[in-house]
């Protein structure tokens, strides 16, 4: 398995749309979103413009996987937040997640010389929060009731 990321082009918007509203996908996010082609468009133009997000298409092995993403870069303040999903079932693996993790700190700390990175994660996601321990995170703080979706 080899993975590489990439700009996300606008040709990516319709599989992008398709795997941001997977059951699976969205379980595990602040939102349930309704997208649409057009409000995918709106929003990658504004990427453009923004220096605090940088977001990649995964491919592995040459096909496109998912997304991962940094928000809230303070350059000041030296740190940033990220996430990332895989809405390919089939190229989803703990050799995937482990890579792109440990990658994406190498990025963060030694390209972009930042100091600290927060990510968020459901507690429920155990298999997410055990590999980020394995990655050598740890939990700094648990907030319940933080996210309401449909009603929860």
């Amino acid at each position: 398995m080899e993975f590489t990321v990439r700009q996300i082009e606008e040709t990516d918007l319709e599989r992008i749309i398709y795997w941001r509203m997977l059951p699976e996908v969205t379980a595990y996010m602040n939102t349930n979103p309704k997208l649409t082609l057009e409000g995918q468009k709106k929003w990658l133009a504004s990427l453009k413009n923004k220096d605090t997000v940088k977001y990649w298409m995964v491919e592995v092995d040459g096909r496109p996987a998912g997304i991962i993403n940094l928000a809230d870069i303070d350059y000041e303040k030296k740190n940033t937040s990220w996430g990332y999903y895989i809405g390919e079932t089939g190229l989803r693996s703990m050799d995937l997640a482990i890579s792109l993790e440990l990658s994406l700190y190498d990025y963060v700390f030694g390209t972009m010389g930042l100091e600290e990175i927060h990510g968020e994660v459901f507690s429920i996601n155990k298999g997410v929060v055990k590999l980020h321990k394995l990655c050598g995170c740890r939990v700094e703080k648990i907030v319940e009731g933080e996210v309401e979706k449909e009603g929860v």
